[in-house]
């Protein structure tokens, strides 16, 4: 395995990426003050389109990256190993974060002294389902329609389970693996590709998000935006730069957030973790993660990685409540992050995935329905934020795992290091 303990080289190819990316964002948000309404049928073409293109690949890659790496780690323990360590830090960053979530809004107040013109909205709520229906529902009866119906969830369930039985099997299953690996190959590099028209594509979807909003709603919630994004940002360089990354991971954490950059700016510019799953895999290589970590650990906190969208609900409920004079106590609240955890899990890393999880949440929180018009407006401003805070979580915690998932080696391996 690779030792995360030594600088990594920095990627100038990806480098210059990150900032044409990064010059897409700021263009887009400039052109979507000024681009007359007809000019948005071609931004959403081109931003749709290449949505599209990323997430074409998504579902084979996440499902033969995760049966390759399951069967590179060479037992059903191991496997059990990676995704037990995996699981642990997300529910405890997570719980972290509701926590920063329950005491913040509340103590600054966020939404007291604040007017708001309440809208309708025609938004169906999330079903609330309990425990046992999660995990009911866990295991796909078509896994066909699970990949149809992009739950991703059940694929990694089913990646899991077929995995496990090519470790069980051995050789008889190597042709399958071949082809799993064939696969995997073919789609890194159709993502590779898509990579090239990503700083067009992120300019496009942001010039979309700004026209939408407009100018002047975006002032409005300046404020809350503002505290909002502040806070993820400490959290992102405290929690996983300082205590995930240099701490526990024993990683330079200027080298990761320079190789991370590119997913980050995907993942805001698109607000999609599913679309940034695949760059978030390449830079994961780039810090020398191995695969038999990545291919686990990037797919399952795609699909649990909740930390920012505990924030975000809790800023949202709390300014709401506030600029309507209603009052949510800690309680209450706390029943809301509660709800808001097991809703998220196996929530679709898609843009505004978060409205339908916001209308049940606030229908607990007693908050009138009028405020959903308000929130659908503002979503994808926050929305955005919240993804790359999520992203740099699951490439913090394979990195953190390189170094803490001890795995032995398999027979193939060793032969392998004999001979060179």
């Amino acid at each position: 395995m690779a030792n995360t303990t030594q600088p990594h080289p920095i990627n100038k190819k990806a480098l210059w990426l990150s900032l044409a990316i990064f010059a897409g964002l700021v263009l887009g948000g400039i052109l979507g003050l000024v681009i007359p309404d007809w000019a948005v049928n071609i931004t959403s073409f081109i931003s749709t389109v290449y949505l599209h293109a990323l997430t074409l690949m998504i579902f084979p890659l996440v499902f033969c990256s995760l049966v390759v790496g399951i069967t590179s780690i060479g037992s059903i323990s191991a496997t059990g190993k990676v995704g037990g360590q995996a699981l642990l830090y997300f529910v405890g960053t997570t719980l972290f974060a509701s926590l920063i979530g329950l005491v913040l809004p509340k103590t600054l107040g966020i939404g007291k002294g604040v007017t708001i013109e309440l809208m309708e909205a025609d938004v169906e709520a999330a079903p609330f389902t309990g425990l046992l229906d999660t995990i009911r529902d866990l295991i796909p009866s078509n896994p066909f329609a699970a990949f149809a119906n992009g739950n991703m969830l059940q694929v990694l369930a089913f990646a899991i389970i077929v995995g496990v039985a090519c470790v069980s099997l051995g050789k008889k299953a190597k042709p399958f693996i071949d082809l799993c690996v064939s696969v995997n190959e073919i789609a890194v590099k159709v993502v590779s590709v898509v990579m090239y028209i990503t700083p067009l594509g992120v300019l496009c979807s942001v010039a979309g998000m700004v026209h939408a909003n407009g100018l002047k709603t975006i002032l409005s919630l300046a404020s809350v935006l503002g505290a909002l994004y502040l806070t993820m940002f400490i959290y992102i360089v405290v929690v996983y730069g300082v205590v995930i990354v240099r701490l526990i991971g024993k990683f330079s954490i200027k080298d990761f957030f320079v190789t991370v950059l590119p997913a980050a700016l995907n993942a805001f510019g698109t607000a999609s973790s599913s679309a940034t799953l695949p760059i978030s895999k390449r830079c994961a290589d780039e810090l020398g993660v191995s695969n038999e970590i990545s291919s686990l650990a990037l797919p399952l906190g795609a699909t649990i990685n909740m930390d920012a969208v505990s924030i975000l609900m809790s800023f949202m409920i709390v300014f709401f409540a506030n600029a309507c004079g209603i009052e949510v106590s800690f309680g209450l609240l706390a029943v809301v992050l509660l709800s808001n955890t097991l809703l998220s899990i196996g929530a679709p890393g898609v843009p505004n995935s978060a409205i339908a999880t916001f209308a049940a949440l606030s229908a607990i929180a007693g908050l009138p329905a009028g405020v959903m018009g308000m929130y659908v407006s503002i979503n994808i401003l926050a929305d955005a934020g919240v993804t790359c805070c999520n992203v740099l979580g699951d490439i913090a915690c394979s990195v953190a795992m390189q170094r803490t998932c001890k795995l032995e080696k398999t027979e193939t391996e060793e032969a392998e290091e004999l001979a060179s």
